[in-house]
């Protein structure tokens, strides 16, 4: 077997230079970048730009307003399942951002609102009109990524985030106009889907300058810090009694019980 070349790693995001310094896309990540805000170092590992103090304040609200520490929730759940099952935090936490992954709820649809928005953008300033875009994202995916929403109509991190959105001057860019066209023609229309918060955030980032791809990234931990919430609560409860039902709790109406019997101790092996 021909051995692979040796030689010396490069690369264009960063390396460590043990005692002596770190490069973190071309800065030097403790002289640099020393007073850059996390979200903002985070944003900037992924785009490779630095963000303003306004631009990283949305970029916090983004996560910050969809972040519950409500352990019903179904990616929440797996934190506090962890901590019920006396799993470690880490563990646990990771596990729950990893079923964030979700195409409905979590990092799939933040993708499929992103790119419906730049698709439609595009169409629209090719000549398309707006409702035969949403007719053909309809009958293509039988859904619009960031409109309508399954336990209630109305979404509560809405209005925060465009308050916050216009005391920052930042409720005027083209794609969250766009989402809000979006919405209208909607509503005007036989579907009746409002927007969620997955069309703001999506439409708030690509203003912003982040493409569909670094949103999803950029959207990893969006909503981390109601997790270890959900583990420590339940790691404080005794193991095994999360979400506990007693067998009296339940209503059950299949086959009656049933009495089993022991095989008799008399059949040889393979008698019929």
């Amino acid at each position: 077997m021909k051995r692979a070349p040796t030689g010396t790693f490069r690369s264009r995001m960063g390396a460590f230079f043990p005692g002596s310094h770190v490069v973190f896309r071309g800065k030097v990540l403790h002289r640099d970048l020393k007073d850059a805000d996390w979200v903002e170092l985070y944003a900037f590992g992924i785009t490779g730009r630095r963000f303003t103090a306004d631009e990283t304040r949305l970029l916090h609200a983004i996560w910050a307003y969809t972040s519950y520490p409500d352990v019903r929730i179904w990616n929440n759940r797996v934190a506090g399942l962890g901590g019920s099952a006396r799993s470690s935090g880490n563990l646990s936490v990771a596990a729950a951002l990893a079923v964030s992954e979700a195409s409905i709820y979590g990092r799939g649809i933040d993708v499929r609102a992103a790119d419906f928005f730049v698709r439609t953008r595009l169409r629209i300033e090719g000549g398309a009109s707006l409702i035969d875009c949403i007719r053909d994202e309809l009958a293509a995916r039988r859904s619009i990524a960031g409109y309508g929403r399954p336990v209630v109509s109305g979404d509560e991190r809405i209005e925060p985030a465009l308050a916050l959105a216009r005391s920052l001057g930042r409720a005027d860019g083209p794609y969250l106009r766009l989402a809000h066209e979006v919405a209208e023609t909607l509503e005007a229309g036989r579907w009746r889907l409002r927007m969620n918060y997955g069309a703001i955030a999506a439409a708030l980032a690509l203003d912003l300058g982040l493409s569909p791809t670094e949103y999803y990234y950029f959207m990893i931990p969006a909503f981390l810090a109601g997790m270890p919430p959900c583990h420590i609560e339940s790691a404080e409860r005794p193991a095994g009694t999360l979400f506990a039902l007693a067998c009296d709790d339940i209503r059950y109406a299949g086959v009656p019980a049933r009495r089993w019997h022991r095989p008799s101790a008399t059949k040889q092996e393979g008698t019929p």
